[in-house]
């Protein structure tokens, strides 16, 4: 058993401790970010809006949240490299977001400004946490263990994720199974139960998992907003350095704006065409548990053809989905395109991580990683508001979908630019500098 479990990357306590922080908040992704939260706020919280309001409204609280992320955390991540504080950070910011999972067991037909602040908080919440559990990771693990590991990380957050998403799925559409009075009971109690998944499977890593030993002090100086500002620009200027990596983490930064926007959207824009919800929801379930295998499978292609090249295969395909998302018009067009979605969402974003990982510097994987983190998570401000605008202007969900191809077609042009071997060997040289003046 440690054999299998060593070879998919989480033999060791403490790395089945940190997976099980994505197990923990994919919960929230699943349920409240791509699924039954977009759909109750559009037939339920905001049913006396025009269609094309809530939409706009929607995209809209999603861009704000993540604006919101991506001022504070490069601050906090920068003042986290500095001192002993990424698992305390990560504690507040999903404390945050748990606490708003709560208070969405009181939302109300109408109250859809109310919706929208808790999906702001919860989204900041999330946002800001994943930060500094990425931040974890290079302290857990040496440069040949990453790919195993990232893709575990992201293959446990889809079991987990689907299985909560089931769970609630259930609890919608069978409210009489959990002594409950109906739908809408049951709908919000499902987002209640996030917050309390969330909160339970985070333990382990707040357990298992040891705060990492600091660049510096920790002194008061060291943890004040504005050091912060200064480690995040010498980070800034230090990774300019490194062009590979640099020019990586620009592609990355706009094709993942893509594929958060599918996350984000997917939902609400088929609920504005008329597909029925629980369908819909059936479909994103499936796409989670296709994703565990999926996710594990892409790291076996990556130790065949390259991690460049599998990244290529998930973007290709993801330019696919949105072209075909476009036509979409019935349930059975949504489970073709949530199975497709499954087989490459996870792959895609574990390989870049790791892709990332190795053309850094092993002496700056710390920084370097926690930046990488908020691009990851805060890319997605730029999709969103493309989305709203293209609705407002346009009035239909399809050609916003459409505008959403411009992501992954630049991501893919610019990814062409990085030379992954040369990109290695300049974080080898900047190793041996290192070596070479301490």
């Amino acid at each position: 058993m440690a054999t299998v479990l060593d070879r998919l990357g989480l033999g060791r306590p403490e790395l089945r401790a940190w997976a099980m922080y994505d197990w923990a908040n994919s919960a929230y992704q699943t349920t409240i970010i791509a699924a039954v939260f977009p759909i109750y706020f559009r037939r339920v919280v905001a049913a006396d809006l025009p269609e094309k309001d809530a939409l706009s409204l929607f995209a809209s609280a999603s861009t704000i949240a993540i604006l919101v992320v991506a001022i504070v955390a490069p601050l906090l991540g920068a003042i986290a490299d500095h001192a002993p504080v990424k698992k305390r950070l990560l504690a507040v910011f999903a404390g945050v977001g748990i606490t708003s999972c709560f208070a969405m067991l009181w939302l109300t037909p109408g109250a859809w400004l109310f919706a929208l602040s808790l999906f702001v908080i919860g989204n900041v919440g999330i946002t800001g946490s994943i930060v500094f559990y990425e931040a974890l990771l290079p302290h857990l693990v040496d440069a040949s263990e990453l790919d195993r590991v990232s893709t575990a990380g992201y293959a446990i957050g889809y079991l987990g994720g689907g299985t909560m998403l089931a769970i609630n799925l259930l609890m919608i559409q069978k409210p009489a199974l959990f002594g409950l009075s109906g739908a809408d009971l049951g709908t919000r109690l499902s987002l209640a139960a996030v917050g309390l998944w969330w909160l339970i499977f985070s333990i382990p890593l707040f357990v298992s998992v040891p705060e990492p030993r600091t660049l510096a002090g920790s002194g008061r100086e060291k943890t004040s907003l504005a050091a912060g500002a200064r480690h995040l620009l010498a980070t800034f200027r230090e990774l300019r350095k490194y062009r590979n990596a640099f020019v990586f983490l620009v592609a990355f930064f706009v094709y993942n704006d893509g594929i958060q926007t599918m996350i984000k959207m997917a939902a609400i824009y088929g609920d504005t065409i008329g597909l029925e919800s629980g369908a819909m929801i059936t479909a994103l379930v499936l796409s989670q548990f296709i994703g565990v295998p999926a996710a594990f499978a892409f790291g076996a292609l990556a130790g065949r053809i390259g991690a460049k090249p599998a990244v290529y295969l998930g973007l290709g395909v993801y330019t696919l989905i949105t072209a075909l998302g476009y036509y979409m018009s019935t349930a059975f067009h949504f489970f073709a395109l949530a199975v497709l979605v499954g087989l490459v969402q996870g792959g895609t974003q574990a390989l870049s991580r790791s892709l990332f990982a190795s053309m850094i510097p092993r002496h700056k994987s710390s920084e370097f990683f926690a930046f990488f983190g908020v691009f990851e998570r805060y890319a997605g401000v730029l999709g969103p508001a493309v989305f709203a605008v293209v609705v407002s202007l346009s009035g239909q969900g399809r050609i916003a979908i459409l505008a959403v191809l411009i992501f992954f077609i630049v991501g893919t042009l610019l990814l062409t630019g990085v030379d992954v071997d040369a990109g290695r060997r300049e974080a080898r040289f900047g190793e041996r500098e290192m070596a070479a003046t301490h």
